[in-house]
């Protein structure tokens, strides 16, 4: 984990201590795994704060990097006890650092929005930033300065830097989605959609997921910047913007909300005489004929690109006129739908069906990535506010109504055994995307174009299901709980001593600077000890972390001498282990030999 005082070794000389310039941070902005990129690195690489300061003055003693630097009445301001963890004592920022522990939390300073102003600010070009990237900012700032800079941005600020993000330890959870990833390259199987010559011409061998959380925490690994079309997951959106403006009980006046158990193209109608669902064909048609009835066909379809971008971050939504063309080419059986349902008079009053039919196809035919999707995904799973804009997209109610039928209708038909094996609402296109919303945590985009029997991403929905295999996702893992699953949901302040305990102690064994501050931030005791007595500094002692040991002491304000079952101090423990460095820093915080606390509580009696 996050160590911002480990020295670095200079590979040039083959010594180890300061570096005359900070390491450069192999880092792009996608948060992206790959070989080169942030999540393949070592915490070692992360840590340059100190020799990055040392090098600004070199006269003088290094930093105390766990320094608080001052208190801010402001509820609103930077908290001064995590800007401490990136200034020197003499009030300069690490500001690649610092932006490096936000990419390590999955957050990307350099297309965010909500991070956009400081970044402008922080710019080495007085015109913005321009190089979107760590060579085009400042290394270091007067905290002066920072704070300024910083201002509109407190409030991710100390969400991140703190870990109190819906996935604390994100490092670790893009570790079992990239492994995820690579155990299913090789699982092949299914065709590419034939119907429309655009879709089977697609490479069968795409493979991405991307993920976006509720707190805009990113991740996306493989083919995660190439555009595919939507299809049907246009579906699950056109309603949602839908009953977002018109209400629910508008909008199904001209459809319903059952699954059909029948197959999405069928000809078929309800007992109140509407489509099923708007998760299949003849619902999604009709759907359609709701989007601002009356209007152009060019300003309707402006409308719901206009909602899709905003529910995307204002990301990649493109559109492929070849796969329009391709589909409208081959849209006998949803011409016949079309005719049934105006023959039903189940379109409102003034529907040009030869219009609408466009507009659905042409919906169908919009592209996204699996990055720009992940957002809409957690769009819905952050009840249709954008996680990284913060914009109101569509209304919770709609999101409700939507994700009930994304969960029981999503999924063509096999609809009811993903609702039993993964548990979470979804919906799926015949491109090979599927998109997945986790409510209140998280959104996943998966994209394969091969699909199984039922129409459905055959390697995606191999993955789902490993996924709530793997993760307490299911929607019913809450009940009871399940012991064998792990959960990377935030801590929560309510945990019991025990499982405290356990967690510190590993933490502090681990080098887990993302874990501590976490529970620094929620007012855990860090005096906290096993049953042999042994507390976090014990711990961190005998493992020679001398930056979490500084963290305890000088910030946590631990006790400097607790004593073991055997009577054992951390000074002993440094002692033991001939730690020169360790042992200098502990008597100097006023450390004592378990002996000597002995002989000095005898001489009381």
């Amino acid at each position: 984990m996050i160590n911002p005082t480990i020295e670095i070794e200079d590979t040039t000389s083959g010594t180890s201590g300061p570096l005359k310039e900070p390491p450069t941070l192999n880092i792009d902005d996608s948060g992206i795994y790959n070989d080169d990129g942030y999540n393949e690195m070592q915490g070692e690489d992360f840590a340059t704060i100190t020799d990055a300061i040392r090098n600004l003055k070199t006269d003088v003693e290094p930093k105390d990097v766990f320094k608080i630097t001052g208190d801010n009445d402001d509820a609103n301001a930077l908290n001064p006890n995590l800007l401490s963890l990136y200034t020197d004592e003499a009030g300069i920022i690490s500001v690649h650092s610092l932006l490096a522990q936000l990419k390590r939390n999955g957050i990307r300073p350099f297309s965010d929005p909500r991070l956009e102003t400081m970044m402008n600010k922080l710019s080495l070009d007085p015109a913005g930033l321009t190089i979107p990237s760590e060579i085009g900012v400042k290394k270091f700032l007067p905290k002066a300065e920072f704070l300024v800079a910083c201002e509109s941005a407190n409030e991710i600020l100390n969400q991140s830097l703190s870990s109190n993000l819906i996935i604390p330890d994100f490092r670790a959870f893009c570790g079992e989605i990239k492994k995820l990833y690579k155990d299913l390259q090789n699982f092949c199987g299914g065709l590419n959609a034939q119907y429309i010559p655009q879709l089977a011409r697609v490479n069968p061998n795409f493979w991405s997921i991307s993920v976006c959380t509720v707190d805009g925490q990113r991740f996306s690994i493989g083919d995660c910047d190439i555009p595919f079309c939507i299809q049907s997951c246009s579906k699950a959106l056109n309603y949602a913007i839908n009953v977002a403006e018109h209400g629910p009980d508008y909008v199904h006046k001209y459809l319903g909300k059952e699954p059909s158990g029948i197959g999405f193209n069928q000809i078929a109608l309800d007992k109140n005489g509407v489509p099923h669902n708007p998760m299949i064909n003849p619902g999604a048609i009709s759907c359609c004929s709701v989007i601002k009835t009356g209007e152009s066909l060019a300003d309707r379809f402006d409308y719901i690109i206009d909602n899709y971008k905003k529910m995307a971050g204002n990301e990649f939504i493109g559109f492929s006129n070849a796969t329009f063309l391709s589909e409208k080419s081959v849209a006998d059986r949803n011409f016949a739908i079309a005719y049934f349902l105006q023959e039903a008079n189940v379109f409102p009053e003034g529907t040009n069906l030869k219009e609408n039919l466009d507009l659905y196809f042409q919906l169908c035919s919009v592209e996204a990535t699996s990055d720009s999707a992940a957002v809409i995904c957690a769009t819905l799973a952050n009840g249709g506010v954008c996680p990284t804009t913060k914009e109101v997209c569509v209304t919770a109610d709609a999101v409700r109504n939507t994700l009930s039928l994304m969960y029981s209708c999503g999924m063509y038909d096999y609809s009811g055994e993903w609702s039993f094996e993964v548990g979470l609402p979804a919906k799926s296109g015949v491109a090979g995307s599927i998109f997945i919303v986790i409510p209140d945590v998280m959104g996943i985009c998966v994209w394969s174009p091969p699909l199984d029997e039922l129409g459905n991403s055959y390697r995606g929905i191999e993955f789902a299901k490993r996924l709530v295999n793997r993760f307490a996702f299911h929607q019913f893992d809450i009940i009871q709980g399940n012991q064998q699953k792990l959960d990377p949901r935030r801590i929560q302040k309510s945990e019991s001593k025990e499982i405290q305990i356990l967690n510190l102690i590993s933490a502090a064994n681990n080098n887990d600077m993302v874990l501590l501050t976490k529970y620094f931030e929620i007012g855990v005791d860090f005096n906290l000890c096993d049953y042999d007595n042994r507390t976090p500094l014990h711990l961190a002692v005998a493992a020679g972390h001398l930056t979490v040991v500084k963290f305890l002491i000088e910030k946590a304000k631990v006790n400097v001498n607790p004593v073991d079952r055997l009577n054992t101090t951390p000074l002993d423990e440094a002692v033991i282990l001939d730690n020169a460095e360790m042992v200098k820093y502990l008597k100097k915080k006023g450390g004592k030999m378990g002996q000597e606390l002995v002989v000095a509580a005898s001489m009381q009696y």
